[in-house]
């Protein structure tokens, strides 16, 4: 199957998931029989909004859309207007849910509004000094948002990659907001999978942000990705292997970064399970080559600071390579994937000539 084809399945699936969504608008001037008469009708959307949102984060995408919102009366084109501050401007034409599926950012609007997004950094609003009395976990992307008219937005939806499972308590997710006098917490009106919501939102420079109480010694699970790039060369092909948050933000980094350097981003699957932040995991291979590190640290670090990798050479790859990612403590396989000569054949065919040193 060719690019073109991919991109029109990919199209296609998110328009019969849309499809699925029940017709209800959420205009000022029904808000209040809504209330009596559609309550399930909009319980359910939200339950398909979330029911959507899973279907996507495992649709693991390779050829994120950073132009496009998807919403209730097809794609809305988003314009970048500062390419340095990474800034995007766009305005949604009707009432409904908007999604941003490259980033996880979603809107539920009343009416026509325009919205401006940029991106942010936790390292540079989040002061260390903080975490004296309190541990606290950046959970999913910094967005800087602002929407005219901003009573048209009935709720902010923001991405996080926590798991919901285990000891996790909704309680600790808190939307920080950073403002000129600093950093005011807001609890979100209610915690999803993959999500967060804001009802009536106020906007600012903003991000889930998990508060724990100091001291306290949980496993936080967490959804993750596993990149993997190779630099095409004809005598020795190059991998890089990196292991790191579902971050759609921290995801586009990498790559504009790799692809600096000629790098190919293989498509690959998400981990088996979700893995524990600040754990450890083991890389292998089938063909013993050597991986420099083999121990990769689970963490958070904002885009645009350096993300540690496994790299490993494996010369002309004249057979295909297993790879796996293990738990360290416990031994158990998390990830794995087989890579095929075909597949560095295809990758390299729309490669840069130019061959990384």
């Amino acid at each position: 199957m060719d690019k073109k084809e991919c991109h029109e399945e990919s199209s296609s699936s998110d328009e019969e998931l849309w499809r699925r969504i029940p017709t209800s608008s959420v205009s000022e001037d029904q808000e209040s029989s809504e209330e009596q008469v559609s309550g399930a009708v909009y319980s359910e959307m939200h339950q398909m909004i979330s029911s959507i949102y899973a279907e996507l984060h495992f649709m693991f995408k390779q050829d994120y859309k950073y132009d496009q919102f998807l919403g209730p009366e097809g794609n809305v084109d988003v314009e970048l207007i500062n390419k340095s501050a990474n800034k995007y401007s766009l305005r949604f034409p009707t009432a409904g849910w908007y999604l941003w599926s490259a980033t996880g950012l979603g809107f539920v609007v009343r009416d026509a509004v325009t919205v401006t997004i940029a991106f942010g950094s936790w390292s540079q609003h989040l002061a260390l000094d903080l975490q004296h009395h309190e541990q606290w976990l950046a959970a999913g992307p910094l967005f800087a948002v602002t929407a005219e008219p901003e009573e048209a937005v009935a709720e902010i939806h923001l991405p996080h990659f926590i798991s919901l499972q285990g000891e996790v308590d909704v309680s600790w997710f808190l939307v920080a907001h950073f403002k000129d006098e600093g950093m005011v917490l807001q609890r979100p009106s209610r915690v999803e999978p993959f999500y967060a919501v804001l009802d009536n939102p106020s906007f600012s420079l903003m991000g889930i942000l998990l508060r724990i109480a100091r001291g306290t010694r949980l496993s936080i699970p967490i959804t993750s990705n596993t990149l993997l790039y190779f630099h095409p060369h004809p005598e020795d092909i190059k991998f890089h292997l990196y292991l790191v948050p579902s971050d759609a933000l921290l995801t586009k980094m990498i790559d504009d970064e790799e692809e600096r350097f000629c790098g190919v981003r293989l498509q690959t699957s998400p981990s088996m399970q979700p893995l524990t932040f600040g754990a450890h995991y083991i890389v292998s291979n089938s063909a013993h080559l050597e991986i420099i590190p083999t121990e990769l640290k689970l963490s958070y670090r904002s885009p645009g600071e350096i993300q540690p990798f496994s790299k490993f050479n494996a010369g002309q790859m004249k057979e295909p390579i297993q790879l796996e990612i293990t738990d360290k403590r416990h031994g158990t396989l998390v990830w794995k994937t087989v890579v095929k000569p075909v597949d560095i054949q295809l990758g390299a065919a729309s490669a840069p000539r130019t061959f990384s040193g």
